[in-house]
């Protein structure tokens, strides 16, 4: 009784017990079974030369040095990079503006505003790909309002030209991430006190003052949440891509997410896709981790 009553005493104040892993293990079961032994599959058929019906030859690293060196590989991966000022910089850029806007006036039906602004969020990507790809069709609602304006000059097929085929899906990831990163926004600027509005506009401080001095550095953490959601969305893009385009005219909106659907149910190569898959894995972690650093950084900075 002693020993045991010492035992417990020797334990420090607040220390988890070995029980409490047993809270957690099955979280870590499925957490094991759905995502790591698939990663762990997925980075062994990239080590593979597999068609998915055949056997299996070995390719070492193969695979990913094609990634590197083939172009029509490369070329996904440029345009997921691309895609990420419309699915990520724009969307924080106007949603920023519009909570330093709204910082500084009152709006009536904010409730009403909000929900509008996120509406693309709740909406299925299949539904917004559907929805978009009737208006920037030839005869859509976008060509037919120029056409109605006198400006049948620019009408054009928006998503079956080289050049504005990838703007053109761009701007359908900037109409949904914007809503995201306002309310985002909004919620980081209710919690800014006022005072600090009081206090630079006493000393004579305009918008733009503001906005640099208070607004944007108090919203630090929700310009990072913002950021690395944007982020992820823009990468993984598959659904988007399948419905307006199919990666075509072409290649020209290819994806690294779409990339890995044509080339292992499509063209059966297997491993290539494999090897995609690991690379965008790897791209999303070194963004997300890279904006958290940026972000950590600088609020330890501004604190010293």
């Amino acid at each position: 009784m002693r020993h045991t009553a010492g035992r417990y005493r020797r334990r420090a104040p607040g220390q988890p017990r070995a029980v409490g892993y047993l809270y957690v293990l099955p979280a870590l079961a499925l957490y094991a079974v759905f995502l790591l032994v698939p990663l762990g599959q997925t980075v062994w058929l990239s080590l593979l030369h597999w068609d998915g019906l055949t056997a299996a030859t070995w390719a070492g690293t193969d695979n990913y040095r094609a990634l590197l060196t083939d172009p029509s590989l490369r070329a996904p991966f440029l345009h997921a990079l691309s895609l990420l000022v419309f699915y990520a910089a724009l969307p924080v850029a106007l949603g920023l503006m519009l909570a330093a806007a709204l910082s500084r006036f009152r709006v009536r039906g904010m409730t009403f505003f909000r929900t509008v602004l996120f509406l693309p969020q709740v909406l299925a990507m299949v539904v917004v790909g559907v929805a978009w790809r009737s208006i920037l069709a030839p005869d859509g609602l976008l060509n037919d309002t120029l056409r109605a304006v006198g400006l049948g000059s620019l009408t054009r097929s928006w998503l079956g030209d080289y050049t504005w085929a990838l703007p053109a899906v761009g701007t359908i990831g900037t109409w949904v991430e914007t809503g995201l990163c306002v309310v985002l926004f909004l919620a980081g600027v209710q919690r800014i006190p006022r005072e600090l509005y009081e206090a630079v506009r006493i000393d004579g401080a305009g918008p733009l003052r503001e906005f640099f001095a208070v607004t944007l550095p108090a919203l630090r953490a929700e310009t990072a949440v913002a950021l690395t959601l944007t982020i992820v969305a823009g990468l993984r893009n598959f659904d988007l891509i399948y419905i307006t385009t199919s990666g075509g005219p072409g290649n020209a909106t290819s994806v690294p997410a779409y990339e890995v659907y044509h080339r292992a149910f499509e063209t059966n190569e297997v491993g290539s896709a494999a090897a995609m898959g690991v690379g965008l894995t790897v791209l999303i972690f070194a963004l997300t981790v890279s904006v958290a650093r940026l972000v950590e950084g600088r609020s330890e900075g501004r604190s010293r």
